[in-house]
């Protein structure tokens, strides 16, 4: 690792970041894959002054079109999408660059007289935009490769072991099994001189300001959704998602540590190109994958009380949700 403790001063961290001053309204319309978000979101977008923020740790990547489940052309076109395809497939895409990026996009569209409406599943964005987030310096790939050169000799235990020795409240955080957390809290280190865990407890970026209507698409049965799961699954097969994969491998200098091969769907399809798994085995992996980040989704969102709830499956869903958001933004004084 050739950075040196100092190399991001204290300045740099220190420095309030900015804060959105914006007193206008967003909608956060939030739900499980597969719940049919894009399609009352596009569908509100059309009938009233909403603009769409995609909320998607998937939908960055360029060239990801069936297995993200990329909202088609034509529905693009009706209703665009902030923050999609905003990076190549072997690009990384933080939280921290999100929610810049969505604070910009946000104050953007206020200023144009419409409403935000940020549609997705990705809690940690979510939570990273409403509550703003700890100041960390960005990474480094550089810090990156020397951390993994040396997992690669040693192990990631071991490298565990490490991260315990300068960051202890960090290394009980991280599990040993964990690579992606215990590299970041190394790289951080690296980079500062300074534990991640002191930094976290330092202060955050500042969140999103003004009223925020948020209402949760979630299926009243859940099983409904598991079969909604793995149909979604088998179309992105029918559409050609293997060929895809072929066609980034040929494309891309990409290894299965890509974050973008790290994603559901995509990591199971790279193993059975790797010879690791047959047709039927990988899409049995894939659809109990994402049948599990349903699960995951959905335990986040049933943790927020003050949310609005409906049953995404209901024949007036589209409808309920139109007018959840009018009556808020009607109570908010939108300029609109």
């Amino acid at each position: 690792m050739n950075a040196r403790p100092g190399d991001i001063g204290a300045s740099d961290l220190d420095r309030e970041a900015d804060a959105d001053h914006g007193a206008g309204p967003v909608i956060f319309l939030m739900g499980p894959t597969a719940a049919g978000k894009t399609g009352i979101a596009a569908a509100l977008a059309e009938r009233g002054p909403y603009e769409i923020v995609s909320v998607d740790s998937a939908l960055v990547f360029r060239h990801l079109d069936l297995g993200t489940g990329k909202p088609a052309r034509e529905v693009l076109a009706r209703a665009p999408h902030r923050l999609i395809d905003i990076r190549d497939p072997d690009e990384r895409y933080s939280a921290a660059e999100f929610r810049d990026d969505a604070m910009g996009a946000i104050a953007d569209i206020r200023a144009s007289g419409r409403v935000p409406l940020l549609i997705g599943g990705t809690g940690l964005y979510f939570r990273a935009l409403e509550k703003g987030l700890a100041v960390l310096p960005p990474a480094n790939p550089a810090v990156r490769a020397g951390i993994e050169r040396e997992a690669a000799r040693a192990g990631w235990p071991a490298m565990h072991a490490r991260l315990a020795g300068i960051d202890p409240a960090s290394a009980r955080r991280i599990h040993p099994n964990d690579p992606q957390r215990i590299q970041r809290a190394l790289e951080v280190h690296a980079l500062t001189g300074r534990p991640m865990s002191a930094l976290l407890a330092r202060g955050r970026r500042g969140g999103l300001a003004g009223p925020v209507c948020r209402i949760v698409i979630e299926p009243a049965d859940r099983e409904t959704l598991h079969r909604d799961v793995a149909a979604r699954f088998l179309r992105m097969l029918d559409a050609g998602l293997v060929g895809e994969v072929v066609e980034l491998k040929r494309r891309w200098h990409l290894t299965e540590q890509s974050a973008s091969m790290r994603l559901v769907g995509y990591r199971q399809v790279w193993a059975h190109l790797a010879g690791r798994c047959t047709r039927e085995e990988m899409t049995a992996q894939a659809i109990a994958a994402t049948r599990q980040l349903a699960r995951r989704q959905l335990t986040w969102l049933r943790s927020d009380r003050a949310a609005v709830r409906v049953d995404c499956h209901a024949p007036d869903a589209a409808a309920r949700v139109a007018a959840y958001a009018e009556s808020f933004v009607e109570c908010a004084g939108s300029p609109a």
